[in-house]
């Protein structure tokens, strides 16, 4: 089991490297999602965020969460094929939290390689968790 702190980790990247663990076929537990990083403006951010959670129709989807660990995992079902059989296991192994659970305080969580917020250009970024409280 391959546990990833998000904390100050570039949500992207980080989501590519969950994504490939799961199809590799390991377990993968994401912790603090909340405090990963979205580059750019603060307030587009939001609102780019804001639009994409209104649109369609409340009945038909899109149905995006204001859960920072469900959105979390969403992200990273972007990057998987989930639609088919290999994709749709691949997303069951992985789980995302938005805190620490006492199950993994002890464990050591691995360290993604160029994920980490310091590799921005710029110093406009926010993070999942402050996005989700603006929409």
């Amino acid at each position: 089991m391959i546990i990833v702190n998000a904390e100050n980790l570039i949500l992207g990247r980080m989501a590519t490297f969950v994504a490939k663990q799961a199809l590799l076929g390991k377990e993968v537990r994401v912790i603090n999602a909340d405090k990963a990083i979205i580059s750019g403006k603060k307030s587009k951010t939001i609102s780019d965020a804001f639009d994409a959670r209104n649109r369609g129709t409340p009945a038909k989807g899109p149905f995006i969460t204001k859960m920072p660990d469900r959105y979390v995992r969403r992200v990273i079902r972007g990057m998987l094929p989930y639609k088919i059989a290999k994709g749709a296991e691949a997303y069951k192994r992985v789980l995302c939290y938005a805190g620490i659970p006492d199950e993994f305080k002890d464990q050591q969580p691995a360290e993604i390689k160029g994920a980490n917020f310091e590799k921005l250009p710029n110093l406009k970024y926010t993070t999942v968790g402050e996005v989700l409280k603006g929409i």
